[in-house]
This record gives C-alpha cells, structure tokens and sequence, in this order.
C-alpha cells in the first residue's frame, strides 16, 4: 500500500504551524512597528501637550472671545461681527498699523543692510576662527543683558543734555542740543535696529558659511567683478538666512510694545500698545479681535516670506 505523506514543512504558501507563509513573515514584524509608532508618539507628547495649553487653547479662546459682547460691567456670550467692524471702521486703527509697518520697513531694511554686510566680513574676510568667533561674541554679548535695560541705556546718551549731544557741541558740530534724537521716531528706529540687527547676522552668517568657496574662485577666474559675483553667487545662496533675519525682525518689530513706548515718549503708539490699552481698560472682546487680526496679519506676511523662499526645503538641503 502507498503510505500517505505528512504536508512538508516546506509546502508553498504553508509555515510549520499551517499558518499561510505571508502572515507568518509579517506577524513578527507588527510588533517592532508598533513599539517604534509608540515612541514617536512619547516623544512628541510632551511639545505638543505644551503647544496645545500654551498656544492653540489661549488662540481659541481669544478668537471665541472675539465675537462676544460686553459694556462696563461685563462680557456675554453672543456671536456678533460689532468688534471687528469698529476696528476695520476705526482710522485709529489703520494709522496705527502703518505706523507699525513703517517702523518694520525702516527697521528690516537698516538690519538687513548691516547684518548682510557684517556676515560677509566675518565669513569670507576674516580667515581665522577664533578671530571670527571672539567678533561673534562681541556682537552677542549685549544681548546677555535685558532688552528693557539696552532700551533705557540708549535714553541719556541720546538725551537733550546727553553724551552724544555734549560731544556734537564740544566739536562745534551743533550750537544747540539736537531735538529729534530723542522721544522721536528716530529713537524708536535707533533702539530696533540695536536690538534686531543680530537676529539677521546669524540666519545670514550661517547660510554664507555653507557657500562652496569654489565657485567664488571660479566667478574671479572668470573675470567676474565683486558685485557680479555677490549678486549671481552670494545673494542667491544667502537667500534662506535673509528670508530667516528677516521674518525675525519683522516679528520682533510688529510685536513690540516697550520700545515704542518708551523711545517715542508716547508720541507714537504701536498695534500692541493699542491692544494693551483696551485690555487695560477691560474692553476684552475688542482687544481679542485686535489680537485676532494682527496674529492674521503677521501670518500673511510671513507666508509671503515664505513664498519667496522655501526655508524648510532649503534647510534640509
């Protein structure tokens, strides 16, 4: 009699256990996916646990708020569009936003003018390291103090009776003090840029640093001139670091509140001083609507930035 035959272990499409060959090559690899989807998930809870409480929960509320109504006594809840009507039908509120973005035109402009041409000096002429690195603290080390302190220093140098005005009259530049260097928007201009320019060295220091010297000693031996050669070789490669300093100072710049206050001698207001006095006067809805449109606003520009340059693929490259 023909003896009948066990099924081989080795069957196709069978393991040993008589479980189908694909499942049993893929069952011991579910768990290590899982462990590591686990991980990944443990190790953004934290950020995001942070972002949700400190950012998207307070973002929520004032934009709730936003629509509310209120008077002298309180806030209700209600759905009504008054808030954001009056700031839109305010001209208050369209000077003070062009206020604003002069100051961050102005600013944005000087900054990235000197931050461009420092970065230079210190990536492509200064050839030893350490050299770069004590002038990389020298420009650092005033931010190891506070910003509110650098903004009240600038007030008795450029006082009525202050050092700069004193050594302009001792050298018989001036007769008299000069008048607009302080509480001025002079001031308020002078302080940004102090307080700013090193936001825009070091996103375009770092962007320089990675530049091939190679093709500047290509563009010179094929007879390029300094100015070709930073705007076909240097500029363009230096575009993610100024897109960077750039969105930094306008940023810092449309955000402020002390600054302008304090320089300007309340001659000037800003669109956060504007929002600090409703919030300081109880008038929660319509500063939640002015906090609504300038987080909007700040958003468009920097998306605009972002179009002209795309920072996260440059970074990654």
């Amino acid at each position: 009699m023909t003896q009948a035959t066990a099924p081989s272990s080795s069957a196709p499409g069978l393991a040993r256990d008589g479980v189908p060959q694909s499942r049993a090559a893929t069952a011991p690899l579910r768990t290590p996916r899982r462990r590591s989807w686990l991980v990944s998930w443990l190790q953004v809870a934290p950020l995001a646990t942070i972002l949700l409480v400190l950012f998207a929960a307070p973002t929520i509320l004032f934009v709730v708020i936003s629509f509310w109504d209120y008077d002298r006594v309180g806030i209700y809840p209600a759905f009504m569009l008054d808030n954001y009507r009056d700031l839109f039908t305010t001209p208050a509120t369209w000077r003070i936003y062009a206020s604003s973005l002069k100051f961050a035109a102005i600013v944005w402009a000087v900054t990235l003018f000197l931050g461009f041409n420092i970065a230079q000096f210190l990536v492509f002429h200064v050839r030893s390291g350490t050299t770069r690195m004590l002038l990389f603290l020298a420009c650092a080390i005033p931010f190891w103090t506070s910003g509110i302190i650098r903004t009240i220093a600038w007030i008795p140098f450029l006082g009525r009776n202050g050092a700069f005005n004193t050594l302009l009259m001792d050298l018989h530049l001036t007769t008299q003090p000069l008048e607009f260097l302080l509480f001025s928007d002079f001031s308020v201009i002078i302080t940004y840029v102090h307080l700013n320019t090193l936001l825009m060295i070091g996103p375009i220091a770092n962007s320089m640093s990675k530049i091939d010297r190679a093709l500047i000693e290509a563009a010179r031996d094929a007879g390029a001139s300094r100015f070709q050669t930073l705007r076909h070789i240097i500029v363009p490669l230096s575009r993610t670091g100024i897109a960077l300093g750039s969105i930094l100072v306008f940023t810092q710049v449309i955000g402020d509140y002390f600054v302008v206050k304090r320089m300007s001698g309340g001659q000037s207001a800003s669109i956060v001083s504007a929002l600090s006095t409703e919030i300081q006067a109880m008038q929660f809805p319509p500063a939640s609507a002015s906090a609504v449109v300038l987080v909007l606003f700040v958003a468009v520009v920097v998306g605009l930035m972002m179009r002209v340059v795309d920072v996260r693929k440059e970074l990654v490259n």
